[in-house]
Order: C-alpha cells, then structure tokens, then sequence
C-alpha cells in the first residue's frame, strides 16, 4: 500500500485523518503544501478525476481575499482555477488522499478529497 496524504500540517480536518489512518494501521507519507508546494500536474489530475467544485475550497479565508476578477476568472477558466490552486494552495480541500490499496481494492488506485471518516473505513479497514 502506497499513500500520500496530502495538505497543510496545522489544519483540524488534517489531524482528524492522521489520526484515522494511525487508528486503522495505515502507513503513508505526509506531503506539506506549505513547504513543499504542489505541482500542476498532480492538481490538474485532482480536477480531472474529482472535479473543480470538490478540490476548490469556496468556504476558506483565502478564496474571500481573492479580487472579484481573480474568482470570476477561476470560474470562468478551468486552467485559471488550476493555477489559482497551484500559488494558493490553502485554497485546496483538504486532504487529498492519493494512491495504490493493494489487498481491498485489488491495486486499484484511490483518490479522496475531504476527510470523511465513512470512506477512510471504507477503503483503508
């Protein structure tokens, strides 16, 4: 089993899936955004696969302080929004699991967005 867990150390909702995965026995590696950053690609495969409504995080402080021009361009662009997410990376939900089950899911591969505990049994118990 290969997981990355990805996100911003310090977020509640982040502390809730580490703590879910040390409780289901899941080993992973924890990829920073704050000093890591995040690359195109892996964004742009999370809007393929997921969409932008479920990567973009509306509710956060970050998108708010966003100019009128900056939101509108993002809704209107897929690739602004992508590169919106890439330079504000707080702006993504958080986490992003990503991935290979080997047993459960037969080498599929796994790719959540948002901590709900419902699918973290799901696909790591």
């Amino acid at each position: 089993m290969t997981i990355t867990i990805y996100g911003i150390k310090s977020c509640s909702t982040m502390k809730k899936a580490f703590t879910k995965l040390d409780d289901l026995g899941v080993s992973y590696e924890f990829h920073d955004y704050k000093k890591q950053g995040i690359d195109k690609d892996s964004v742009k495969r999370w809007v393929n696969e997921l969409g932008i409504d479920k990567v973009l995080n509306k509710r956060g402080t970050t998108w708010r302080k966003l100019t009128e021009e900056q939101k509108q361009s993002a809704d209107a662009n897929i690739d602004n929004a992508i590169d919106l997410l890439v330079k504000n990376t707080s702006m993504i939900k958080r986490p992003i699991v990503e991935g290979q089950i080997d047993d459960k899911n037969q080498g599929q591969p796994i790719l959540l967005c948002g901590f709900d505990e419902a699918d973290f049994d799901k696909f790591f118990s």
